[in-house]
């Protein structure tokens, strides 16, 4: 198998096992699920396929404080972090983000919007009152 066929099958898996999930992993999650079916492959391998995927649209970024968190559904929509434990979950909102005009943009070009909601999770929850 050729180098390119290699990676094109490797961001292909990747892919596949982060849209399998309904959480958001960090890289080092993805990559323990990926290796399992891929034992050859290496943890910048899956950093870099996910920077990749995401500069391209394919998937979301989701930047925290701690660790990078990515999302399998690249289209924006609202997320839930929480404050102890850093898990990221999406929040379910049938109305898209409002779009805004040149003028409510004050002269910026508008790449993306990013709703993040943010508090304790249901575990830490119990941990924290």
């Amino acid at each position: 198998m050729k180098i390119g066929q290699r990676r094109s099958k490797q961001r292909e898996l990747i892919l596949e096992e982060l849209k399998g999930l309904t959480c958001h992993p960090t890289a080092d999650e993805l990559y323990e699920r990926v290796r399992k079916r891929l034992p050859n492959i290496s943890l910048g391998t899956v950093y870099r396929n996910l920077e990749l995927m995401a500069d391209n649209g394919v998937i979301l970024k989701i930047e925290t404080s701690g660790k990078n968190r990515f999302d399998g559904t690249a289209e924006p929509h609202p997320h839930i972090r929480c404050l102890q434990c850093g898990k990221v979950d999406d929040v379910m909102n049938e109305a898209p983000p409002p779009e805004i005009s040149e003028t409510e943009a004050r002269g910026y070009d508008v790449k993306g919007c990013s709703i993040e909601y943010f508090g304790y999770c249901p575990e830490c929850r119990t941990k924290v009152h």
